[in-house]
């Protein structure tokens, strides 16, 4: 199998507690960490990667690849993306964490904002909107959790061009179920109905959570050391990123939404539009256990931008190939990609 196609485009938690699996950056004299990475065929942001480096002079991540199918073939520039943050950053110093820390008391306010991309293309594609909702819910919620914040609430926004109730209430029945798997409130929200800007059926969404934690419990990995365990928590398929590129992938794969997926008993669609894992009350169990130290949320980047962000300077990792079971959904993806990489 090839990792990178769980690497780029599913989406799970890392986090890292006492035992194994960080290591120092022996070897290097210029004080870059090296994340070292056994990859085959991947599909993603960079095609073959074969080794991640992130340096601290610049706090960049470097990537040694050799080309595949992208996302940037897809029609999404990552690496713009990227800069574009960099620029905001010069203009709101202190950005760039999984969630923005605002102190009040003894504890501070952790708040985050996503929305969940080119997925709704299927929801409407596949009729399936009382799901969508919960995606937008998690992309924020396993967000802020990486601070170790419990949701207090969340806030939505959904904009089309021309309101069809039905369908909304829907989505809005998907929000709310979110909100409870993250036992917060749906605070409120906004409706927007702009004519022209959306084709008919067609909708966008973005949502905003706040949870909270004490400043002295805050989970932000300058405790990790050489030695410490990475731990993935599994995804449910491929979540809310990475459907620019998923999209291409259906669309030269010969298979409809409605064919049945292989080596499943379920189809396309219902593989693809499975609700993105709520880790809340998980990470949160676990914190409760102690010994956390850092957690990732892998979205857009997989796991070679997500990662590093929470690894103090000189400390990079090894990622073990076939140390956990990769879904069906992947290995479809990573066999349509093959056949059109190298045809027959």
């Amino acid at each position: 199998m090839s990792f990178s196609t769980c690497a780029e485009i599913s989406r799970c938690f890392a986090a890292a507690t006492a035992a194994a699996s960080a290591k120092p950056n022996s070897g290097k004299s210029n004080g870059t960490a090296t994340t070292s990475l056994s990859f085959l065929t991947p599909i993603g942001r960079y095609g073959a990667v074969s080794s991640v480096s992130r340096s601290n002079k610049t706090n960049r991540i470097v990537v040694e690849a050799t080309q595949g199918l992208t996302y940037r073939d897809a029609g999404v520039d990552i690496d713009a993306g990227s800069e574009l943050v960099r620029r905001i950053a010069k203009m709101a110093p202190g950005i760039g964490g999984f969630g923005g820390l605002f102190p009040l008391g003894d504890s501070y306010l952790v708040a985050g904002t996503d929305g969940v991309g080119t997925k709704v293309m299927l929801a409407f594609e596949t009729g399936i909107h009382d799901t969508i909702g919960i995606d937008l819910v998690a992309m924020s919620v396993n967000d802020i959790v990486t601070s170790g914040a419990k949701p207090l609430f969340f806030l939505d926004y959904f904009a089309t061009g021309h309101l069809d109730v039905n369908v909304a209430e829907k989505v809005i029945k998907g929000i709310v179920d979110g909100c409870k798997q993250s036992d917060c409130v749906l605070l409120g929200g906004e409706t927007a109905e702009m004519p022209g800007l959306y084709k008919e059926g067609e909708y966008d969404l973005s949502g905003c959570a706040v949870g909270i934690v004490k400043k002295d419990s805050v989970i932000n990995g300058s405790d990790i050391v050489a030695g410490d365990i990475i731990i993935g928590l599994p995804s449910s398929g491929v979540h809310s990123n990475g459907f620019s590129l998923v999209r291409r992938v259906l669309a030269q794969s010969g298979l409809s939404l409605k064919d049945q997926l292989p080596g499943s008993d379920v189809t396309i669609a219902e593989a693809l539009m499975a609700p993105t894992v709520i880790y809340v009350k998980q990470v949160l169990d676990l914190i409760s256990k102690g010994g956390v130290k850092g957690i990732a949320h892998i979205t857009g980047g997989g796991f070679t931008d997500n990662i590093p962000r929470v690894f103090p300077e000189d400390l990079g990792a090894v990622i073990y190939d076939g140390s956990w079971e990769v879904p069906a959904v992947f290995k479809w993806l990573q066999e349509v990609h093959l056949s059109l990489t190298f045809p027959e």
